[in-house]
């Protein structure tokens, strides 16, 4: 598969590697050099090199090679089901479960869990390696996640993430006094412009992120907070937290570098989703209640404000 465009002006004297993941969505920096190394990228109907410089209006050229999809396999994991039906399934994902598979991680995760559990029922929107989900929390963050169980209950509930009527509330605890009882962090995020495995604010290849607020309790030095998405960006609670300075509570990778309060990994928990059910038109709410994990972090901060 051939992709075609031409560099931008913001672009102008950047790397090609780094543009190139820029460009194309999903593709990382080695991926990207492993292309050229190949001979798979042109500029200007020429070969390139992996530090090569690239000028606005540059026309590159990028043959894709077709993936080759993986095989996931069903695995008897446990699964903690707060609703089932014929359309949808709603699980609490315990904290260290990665989503579906990936280079890494390529058994052990949800994808594996629901395929045991729900054998060829679940959406085939998301292909082999993501059947059925619709939208994903990280690998340290706990609580509900929706799967869609027929390509119906798909196109449905991606249209409520699009228009905003599939709600989503976690529960975080963040660095630092907040000093606002409430408030909205509305800045746009897109993928970081060295490290591709993080994200950042940027008005370079941003989209629109909205994360509103809500105090619930303060500690000495730490700050216990409801957060609601009205957008669903990677990373989204996680990048704008540390944005306004408050990173969460264990993320080495947004905030403080080492581990705090026993916890390694960001203190995240998805604790309500309310959504319309594809087939019956109702509306639905779901909640999980603050797993030990979370509730051992919090009685480790000390008396409250």
């Amino acid at each position: 598969m051939d992709t075609i465009f031409e560099v931008p002006a913001d672009c102008d004297g950047e790397r090609l590697d780094l543009v190139l993941g820029q460009q194309l969505s999903g593709l990382s920096r080695s991926a990207a050099q492993k292309l050229m190394d190949n001979g798979l990228v042109t500029c200007g109907g020429r070969a390139v090199k992996k530090n090569m410089r690239v000028r606005a209006g540059d026309l590159i050229s990028v043959s894709l090679p077709e993936p080759e999809p993986a095989e996931t396999r069903p695995e008897d994991i446990p699964l903690d089901i707060v609703w089932e039906d014929s359309d949808i399934i709603v699980v609490n994902k315990p904290r260290g479960m990665v989503v579906h598979p990936a280079p890494g991680h390529t058994g052990g995760t949800l994808v594996n869990a629901l395929l045991y559990h729900c054998g060829a029922e679940l959406s085939g929107i998301g292909g082999v390696i993501r059947p059925g989900i619709v939208h994903r929390i990280d690998k340290d963050t706990s609580g509900l996640l929706v799967a869609a169980k027929n390509d119906a209950a798909h196109a449905s509930l991606s249209a409520q993430l699009a228009d905003r009527s599939l709600s989503r509330i976690y529960q975080a605890v963040v660095c630092g006094r907040l000093r606002d009882d409430e408030g909205t962090v509305d800045a746009p995020i897109g993928r970081h412009p060295t490290d591709r495995k993080r994200m950042t604010v940027t008005d370079r290849n941003g989209r629109p992120a909205v994360t509103h607020y809500r105090v619930l309790a303060r500690y000495s030095g730490y700050t216990h907070v409801e957060c609601r998405l009205e957008t669903g960006r990677t990373h989204q609670i996680r990048v704008h937290m540390a944005y306004i300075g408050h990173p969460l509570l264990g993320d080495t990778v947004y905030g403080r570098k080492k581990p705090e309060k026993g916890l390694d990994g960001q203190c995240l928990h998805a604790a309500q989703l309310k959504l319309i059910h594809p087939s019956t038109g109702e509306p639905m709410s779901f909640s999980a209640p603050l797993p030990d994990w979370f509730t051992d972090a919090l009685s480790r901060l000390g008396p409250t404000e």
